[in-house]
C-alpha cells in the first residue's frame, strides 16, 4: 500500500512535531464499521458503459467484506447478475457538514450471491446491524450478496489519500474507540475546548483562539484550530496508546496537566 500525502493544495505545511497515525487500512476498516449505508455503483445493463448508483445498507463479514440484502427486482441486482464488478462509496457521518474534509472510502470488489453454507452467519451479521430488515429478509425475492474486496481507496480529508490492498485491509481491525469516538468529541468540544487550546499550544506551539476536536483514535486526535491568520487542522498524539474511553480520558487529563505546567499554571488538584 502507498500512503499518498501529496495534494494540489500548496498551502499545506510540514509538521515539525508529527504525531503517530493509524494506517489507512485501519481507518478504512473503522469507517466501514461505524457506517451502515453507502452508495453501490454497478454496471448498467440498460445503458451499457454507464455506472448505476444505488443507496445501499450493508453489514460486514468477519473479514470486513460488505454484505447486502437485495431484491432480484432491483435494478442494481439485475446489473450484478450480468457483471459482478462494483464499488461501494462510504462517507463519515460528519460529511454532511464538511464533505471535502471528512473521511470517505471507495471499496472495489466483485459482488456475488452468498453460498448456502454461509447464509446462517451472514443473516445473523446483517440483522444485527439492520434489525428492520427482519420484516423482509424472508421474502422470496430477497437474497444475501457478498462483496469480495479487491482494493480500497481511502480519503481522509485534504492531502490525505491512498490505496489499501486487500491483504492489508483483511488484517486490520476497527479502532478500539470507534464506538465511543462521537461521545468523546462531543464531551471535549462541549466542556473542554479551552483545554484543547492549551494542548495545541504546548504540543504544536500554535497559539489558537479556538480549538475543536474533529477525530480521535487509539494513537491520537485531530483538532481544527482557529488562529488570528486562518483555520488549520493538526494531528496530536497521545503520550501512549489508548484502548478505551477511560484510557483516553486519563491521557487527555495528563496532557492538560503538562500543558498547564509548561504554561506556568497550577495543575488542578
Amino acid at each position: 500500500m502507498t500512503n499518498t500525502r501529496q495534494h494540489s493544495d500548496t498551502t499545506a505545511e510540514p509538521d515539525p512535531n508529527p504525531a503517530p497515525e493509524t494506517t489507512y487500512a485501519e481507518r478504512s476498516r473503522t469507517l466501514l464499521h461505524v457506517t451502515k449505508v453507502g452508495v453501490l455503483s454497478t454496471h448498467s445493463h440498460r445503458h451499457e458503459g454507464f455506472p448505476f448508483g444505488s443507496v445501499m445498507p450493508y453489514a460486514l463479514d468477519a473479514g470486513g467484506n460488505p454484505l447486502f440484502l437485495i431484491s432480484s427486482m432491483a435494478m442494481h441486482t439485475q446489473n450484478l447478475v450480468r457483471d459482478p464488478r462494483a464499488s461501494l462509496l462510504v462517507t463519515a457521518p460528519e460529511a454532511a457538514h464538511d464533505p471535502l474534509g471528512a473521511e470517505r472510502l471507495t471499496v472495489i470488489g466483485n459482488v456475488t450471491a452468498v453460498a448456502q453454507a454461509d447464509l446462517g452467519a451472514v443473516r445473523q451479521a446483517y440483522l444485527g446491524r439492520h434489525e428492520n430488515a427482519r420484516y423482509w429478509v424472508d421474502f422470496e425475492d430477497f437474497t444475501f450478496y457478498l462483496m469480495n474486496v479487491v482494493e480500497l481507496y481511502f480519503v481522509g480529508g485534504f492531502a490525505v489519500m491512498g490505496w489499501v490492498g486487500k491483504d492489508e485491509f483483511g488484517r486490520a481491525q476497527p479502532d478500539p474507540l470507534a464506538e465511543t469516538a462521537a461521545g468523546i468529541l462531543d464531551h471535549m468540544n462541549g466542556d473542554h475546548a479551552d483545554a484543547l487550546v492549551l494542548i495545541a499550544r504546548d504540543v504544536k506551539g500554535i497559539e489558537a483562539e479556538e480549538a475543536k476536536m474533529t477525530a480521535v483514535d487509539r494513537l491520537g486526535f485531530h483538532v481544527r484550530l482557529t488562529t488570528a491568520e486562518r483555520v488549520r487542522s493538526v494531528r496530536i498524539g497521545f503520550p501512549s496508546e489508548v484502548r478505551s474511553p477511560d484510557d483516553c480520558r486519563k491521557a487527555l487529563v495528563d496532557m492538560v496537566k503538562q500543558a498547564r505546567q509548561s504554561d506556568g499554571q497550577e495543575s488542578p488538584s
